[in-house]
């Protein structure tokens, strides 16, 4: 059994995997083998900020499912959170390396917000539970629906970009369903409005950040 000592060392390099870019990948980058678009500088920046979004909050990700689990005595539900996050693993790895291929980079205020997702996923769990899944849920519910509008404004011919957002989008939507199979409460309105109020902000400076 981990001593506090050790568990806090876990915890401690778990973030800084994140942050740092060192990550454990278990599926290959979604079209990988798809030949490379020829865009214009516009389009290659646009694509580049977009990935630097998702990569901001799969960032943000790692550390709410991260504080969740600290949070809850529930065995059951730390096992089905750390699996997520190993999925959700794989989306850090490839939207950093799609960020490179597209010749931008990550944004600087990682840091920033892992420790305030980590501290807002910690009171998620505090809650309890139901309340717990219904944060995931509504989370992978946006995000969701975010990645669709991401797919929107992406150009049509940029094939390798689209082909990682849809696996992502895949991936969080069956987050948000293994959420509510396990008894996810609503959350109340303005408790959605402000989730969404507060990744306005993340997603408007880390496109430019």
């Amino acid at each position: 059994m981990l001593s506090a000592l050790d568990r806090l060392i876990v915890e401690a390099d778990k973030g800084v995997r994140a942050v740092l870019g060192v990550h454990a990948v278990s599926r290959p980058v979604p079209g990988r083998d798809l030949p490379e678009a020829a865009l214009g500088d516009e389009a290659r920046r646009h694509a580049a900020g977009l990935m630097r979004v998702n990569h901001c909050g799969e960032v943000c990700a790692q550390a709410l499912y991260q504080g969740q689990a600290l949070a809850s005595d529930n065995a059951e539900l730390k096992r089905r959170l750390a699996a997520a996050a190993r999925e959700e693993e794989d989306h850090l790895a490839w939207t950093e390396a799609r960020i490179r291929e597209l010749g931008g980079a990550t944004s600087l205020l990682n840091p920033l917000w892992y420790l305030g997702s980590l501290a807002i996923g910690y009171a998620a769990g505090k809650a309890g539970d139901a309340w717990n899944l219904g944060f995931l849920k509504e989370t992978e519910r946006q995000v969701e629906a975010h990645l669709e509008g991401h797919l929107a404004r992406l150009d049509p011919a940029d094939a390798r970009t689209r082909a990682i957002v849809e696996q992502m989008k895949q991936d969080e939507a069956g987050h948000a369903d293994m959420a509510a199979r396990l008894g996810a409460r609503e959350l109340p309105f303005p408790v959605k409005r402000a989730m969404a109020a507060v990744a306005k902000v993340m997603t408007t400076l880390s496109y430019r950040v």
